[in-house]
């Protein structure tokens, strides 16, 4: 494998001065992640801080508890036990739980906070776990039940598990059945080649359906498959063993909610102010938290008394709903905003692996932080790559093509290939053919003009239908050509289905198990081998 990097413009432009120009954005964040004085700074930061997170010990015996059950490696095991004694430090990163571990990019954020840890923990003379942080808590179903796989055929065939009926309920409360998980899983076994190494791929994924009772459960089986061996740690945002843990936090969101408001639209103020978009929206009288009520995840908005959902269906004082959370910290939920501190809270972060989209979003809690008297931690730029395989590379150099053309889109340069087959000219000889019968025929039309007035319509009408009938030809001539020319062009059609599926960057649409199932899961071995490079360029791999 050979790994090159390829610069791409896009992002946001605050993602992209925080990733090249950070001094341009240092006070919307909480220090530079390539400053070796930032990551000693945070440290020291989070050891003075011991004691205002939750303890450490109790959140390790729940980590322990769900991994056993989901993640259940030495390497994780080993990786928990460091967690648990003081000083070890976190790099965490997090997605909401896709089918068959969603699109790739997944996996690059998961790769990053491994190779993150180890160079954290090499340069700081310390233990630094890292973990993956599940948002199992999210309700968009729509969002995660279903992925994108490069299938046999060559095309982009989807795979989706239907909603079971009931409330809009955070995606770890939803059941997944048998039947659904045997079904979408013998889909993904039709779509995928033979190959050497199916068998072991899908039996790791049949084991992850048959005890998973929703789509968390089975995307924390299979990121344990992935990378267990790798000790990354799991953790389910929705798991109700953590929830009651995060109790104290949970009320000092509830008590300075009025606070925290102000903080995040100071935040947003700050951010326009320089120039940037707001990634996310700051909405006035948000309570910036979830309710569940009877299975439904209600978000919760401030009235002159308390706390109510948009509907009115759950209404509480604030008195009431502290009483609530004491009984039942099950029932609360953070939101996009309530997250970033949530996780502070619960664990020593010293960075966190994002996206350029959520690069962004961060700068709207940054204020918020020292409201509940925390500091932002590191943001590391999640690692990002397109996958060339050899046959695409070797059809790309055929026809002079780089990846920033295909990213670019490869209607035009088609054309143009297409038309250097043409050694008729055909186009232009059509096009003079359709020019100069114009011309000989247009002054006749006016002379019959003189004879009948209604002989230069008829002649009008006349020319036309003769010049549709030379463009007929001149259409099948151009899909003769094309049918001439089917086996190259169903190469440039491959390159741009394989790097740029539907117009998007493979990573964004693509599952891994089309990798895992052509290159084994050494392909995985040999990503973490890599430099570690976490300067958010995009990166091909020439596999």
């Amino acid at each position: 494998m050979n790994v090159v990097p390829e610069p791409l413009p896009g992002g946001s432009k605050l993602a992209r001065d925080y990733i090249g120009h950070y001094e341009a954005v240092d006070k919307l964040y909480g220090g530079d992640f390539r400053n070796e004085m930032s990551r000693r700074e945070r440290a020291e930061w989070l050891d003075s801080t011991e004691l205002q997170r939750a303890s450490r010990i109790e959140v390790t015996s729940v980590l322990r508890g769900y991994n056993q059950q989901h993640n259940n490696y030495p390497e994780v095991m080993a990786a928990l036990a460091l967690l648990e004694q003081p000083g070890t430090l976190v790099i965490t990163g997090g997605q909401q739980s896709g089918l068959f571990t969603g699109p790739l990019f997944v996996i690059y954020k998961a790769v990053t906070a491994i190779l993150a840890a180890k160079e954290a923990a090499a340069q700081l003379g310390r233990p630094v776990v890292p973990l993956f942080w599940i948002a199992g808590e999210d309700h968009d179903w729509d969002e995660v039940n279903h992925t994108f796989v490069l299938s046999r055929t060559g095309e982009i065939s989807k795979l989706k598990v239907d909603k079971p009926e009931g409330p809009r309920a955070s995606v770890s409360a939803i059941t997944v059945g048998p039947d659904g998980w045997q079904q979408v899983t013998e889909l993904l076994d039709g779509m995928l080649q033979e190959s050497e190494f199916k068998p072991q791929i899908m039996e790791f994924i049949r084991k992850s359906a048959e005890t998973a009772c929703c789509m968390s459960d089975a995307f924390a089986k299979l990121m344990g498959s992935l990378f267990g061996r790798f000790g990354l740690v799991l953790l389910d945002s929705a798991d109700p063993a953590l929830r009651a843990l995060e109790r104290p936090f949970f009320a000092t969101l509830i008590e300075r909610n009025d606070e925290l408001e102000v903080a995040y639209k100071q935040a947003a103020e700050n951010i326009t102010a320089a120039g940037y978009e707001l990634q996310a929206e700051v909405t006035p009288g948000n309570a910036n938290l979830f309710y569940i009520h009877e299975g439904a995840r209600l978000l919760l908005h401030k009235t002159d008394d308390g706390f109510s959902d948009r509907k009115g269906t759950v209404s509480f004082t604030r008195d009431e709903l502290l009483s609530v959370l004491k009984e039942h910290p099950e029932r609360f939920s953070n939101n996009v905003l309530t997250r970033p501190l949530m996780q502070n809270y619960v664990l020593p972060v010293l960075a966190t692996v994002l996206g350029q989209g959520e690069i962004a979003y961060w700068a709207i809690p940054h204020v918020a932080f020292g409201v509940v008297g925390d500091r932002m931690p590191l943001i590391m730029p999640r690692m990002s790559f397109t996958i060339i395989e050899g046959t695409l590379h070797k059809h790309m150099n055929k026809y002079g093509l780089s990846f920033n053309d295909v990213y670019a889109g490869l209607e035009d340069r088609r054309k143009e290939w297409l038309a250097a087959q043409d050694e008729l000219k055909l186009e232009s000889r059509f096009n003079e053919v359709k020019e100069s019968f114009t011309a000989i025929y247009e002054p006749l039309i006016e002379q019959l003009g003189t004879i009948q007035a209604g002989l230069l319509k008829l002649g009008q009408n006349n020319k036309e239908k003769i010049i549709d009938q030379i463009s007929f030809l001149q259409t099948k001539a151009q899909d003769a050509m094309e049918k001439q020319n089917e086996a190259a062009l169903r190469q440039w059609e491959r390159i741009e289905l394989s790097l740029m599926p539907a117009g998007k960057l493979q990573e964004r649409v693509y599952n891994v198990m089309y990798y895992l199932n052509r290159y084994g899961l050494s392909w995985l071995d040999e990503l973490m081998e890599m430099p570690a490079d976490f300067s958010g360029t995009h990166r091909i791999l020439y596999m």
